[in-house]
């Protein structure tokens, strides 16, 4: 299996050194690498997309942490992050609660990454199929939403705030992982935490 894999910020060892594993091989990869320049002389991030789903993530996370430490390699801080989409609730919850077990993060959306996009626009608090995405991100961006773009994260930066508070009062009311919700916003605030 192909693996879409970025190092970031390989500088110094004695910085933290953070691993975010995505379910997306590229999407959610291409949008965290972005974080880069304005972090990279205070952490070392390593972003991985992989393909894999919910639970066989989570394993995946913990091969990738296992074999980083038998390297003197290990990671500080790990996230997981993948979609609700279709998968068995068990599947999902299992997915949970192995990673609370493993002490990652969890950043999930319900039902797929680009509800994260969205709430740089609108507070939405409304069911939606992943289908629907698309359009209502063209809409939006007043151009068509490309899945997989590169640029996202630059387009989207200057509503980072409102969308970090959108998905804040989502949570509030959804704090079951129900669709719609997310975490996306609390790697994007740690994320942001280590800018210069």
């Amino acid at each position: 299996m192909k693996y879409f894999e970025r190092k970031l910020n390989t500088k110094d060892p004695k910085m933290p050194r953070m691993l975010i594993v995505c379910e997306g091989e590229k999407t959610e990869p291409n949008y965290f690498i972005q974080f880069k320049e304005s972090i990279r002389d205070q952490l070392i991030v390593f972003v991985k997309g992989t393909g894999y789903n919910t639970l066989s993530l989570v394993e995946y996370a913990i091969e990738l942490k296992d074999k980083n430490r038998k390297k003197n390699k290990d990671f500080d801080i790990v996230w997981v992050v993948f979609d609700r989409d279709s998968f068995p609730a068990k599947d999902f919850n299992e997915a949970f609660t192995l990673a609370e077990r493993k002490k990652f993060k969890v950043a999930y959306s319900n039902e797929a990454f680009e509800l994260w996009y969205l709430l740089h626009f609108d507070y939405i608090d409304t069911a939606l199929s992943r289908d629907q995405y698309e359009g209502k991100l063209t809409e939006r961006l007043k151009f068509k939403y490309v899945k997989n773009s590169e640029v996202m994260y630059e387009i989207l930066l200057p509503l980072q705030e409102a969308a970090i508070k959108n998905a804040e009062k989502l949570l509030l009311f959804h704090p079951n992982k129900e669709n719609p919700s997310t975490t996306v916003h609390k790697l994007v605030i740690q994320l942001n935490s280590y800018k210069k």
